[in-house]
């Protein structure tokens, strides 16, 4: 019934839990999961999970915040992306929240790195023909116009994907999604001072819905705080069903089947 369609179980506290947890996601009709790729360095684990579980996807990718690890190539992500049961390129966009702070009082210019990271991503999707899995946080005006620069337009020749764990305005969320792009929800949309973003989960057009875990980060109401896992994500359908005037079942088999469509997922 439902998908959480963006998760990090490769992460080590995971490991020792993955039967509990499977056992957790088949008792709240939770179909599937796909992990993701933060680093090349950890890609063969994630696939590994993959390949050891029938419904289980892996994606290909650098997270635009990691630094110190291997710089992707076009080259290399496609060849990741042509191992089987790899259903997009990411996670990859632009994070400047708290730059200051974070990166040792540098500035946005000086992040040409992750703009340039950006785009490698974008040109290895149009390359292998997969959806792109978009990150943005404080950075979403740069998001939007380097995918257009890289022809991401919304037009057949554009690959689309998801801007996951959507946290920004309507206003983005509208760029996104004239881009051709869909917009993942995640347990935010259940806390209390999300009423924004609620907002947003209210007019997003139902094809182009998805929800997600992010796990182990942001777990939903009630359990926020806690070590999140995909078994969670039916509480982020219940929070759009309610907004929306559904059923939980009507959100699970929308989403579902929107995951369907745009990551056309097989098993092994």
């Amino acid at each position: 019934m439902f998908v959480d369609s963006h998760c990090h179980l490769s992460f080590p506290e995971f490991a020792p839990q993955l039967p509990q947890i499977r056992q957790a996601m088949a008792d709240a009709k939770v179909d599937g999961a796909l992990c993701i790729c933060t680093t090349l360095e950890e890609f063969e684990e994630v696939h590994a999970l993959a390949m050891r579980y029938d419904n289980f996807w892996a994606s290909a990718g650098v997270h635009p915040d990691n630094e110190g690890v291997t710089e992707p190539t076009v080259q290399k992500l496609l060849e990741l992306a042509a191992r089987p049961k790899v259903l997009g390129i990411g996670e990859t966009g632009l994070d400047y929240y708290q730059m200051e702070e974070r990166k040792g009082g540098r500035s946005i210019a000086d992040l040409e790195w992750q703009r340039e990271r950006f785009r490698t991503h974008i040109r290895a999707a149009h390359r292998c023909r997969k959806p792109l899995i978009i990150h943005t946080r404080a950075a979403s005006a740069d998001t939007i116009a380097i995918l257009k620069e890289e022809g991401e337009d919304g037009s057949a020749d554009s690959v689309g994907g998801v801007f996951h764990c959507f946290t920004e305005t309507a206003e983005v969320a509208r760029a996104a999604l004239d881009l051709g792009f869909h917009i993942s929800f995640s347990g935010i949309i259940t806390f209390k001072n999300a009423a924004d973003l609620r907002e947003v989960a209210r007019f997003v057009p139902e094809s182009r819905l998805l929800i997600e875990t992010d796990s182990p980060y942001l777990a939903p109401v009630p359990y926020r705080g806690k070590t999140n896992n995909p078994s969670y994500v039916p509480y982020v359908a219940q929070q759009i069903a309610e907004l929306r005037g559904l059923s939980v079942e009507r959100v699970g088999e929308l989403t579902s089947g929107n995951f369907e469509a745009l990551f056309r997922p097989e098993r092994s």
